[in-house]
């Protein structure tokens, strides 16, 4: 009655019922307590390491496999690298605002402004000061 209530079929619910743990589940389940032992006796280990003592322990899975289990288990090394925090601030700027933000002008030559475009390289930025618009001056 419950599987018409619920709109189940019978089948899956019988196959769950004789075996309600897989062999698949059983199998991650002694791979995450073997990835748990190791990173308990050296948590200093990151995930690669982690899966050769696993292997030791004749555990066999592809190293995505053991990097999935120790994510979902939150075993990391405890040198690993910071993790950047969403919604960071800027830092403070990196030069004096002279016009305080007013781009009004008075008279010509008296306020310039320039634009500076920023290009990705393989080994860094690359900063171009546009040359049509000028120097940032205040006068």
């Amino acid at each position: 009655m419950t599987c018409r209530v619920l709109n189940l079929a019978r089948q899956p619910y019988y196959r769950w019922l004789a075996a309600p743990v897989s062999e698949r589940e059983l199998a991650q389940a002694y791979l995450a307590n073997a990835l748990f032992d190791a990173h308990r006796d050296d948590p200093e280990y990151g995930y690669r390491l982690l899966a050769d003592e696993a292997r030791e322990a004749s555990h066999v899975a592809c190293d995505r496999t053991m990097w999935r289990v120790c994510r979902d288990g939150r075993w990391w090394s405890v040198f690993g690298k910071k993790r950047s925090k969403n919604g960071k601030r800027p830092g403070p700027p990196a030069h004096d605002d002279l016009v305080l933000r007013d781009f009004t002008a008075a008279a010509p030559n008296e306020l310039w402004l320039t634009d500076i475009t920023e290009h990705p390289t393989s080994v860094g930025k690359v900063y171009r000061l546009n040359a049509d618009a000028g120097v940032a001056l205040a006068g």
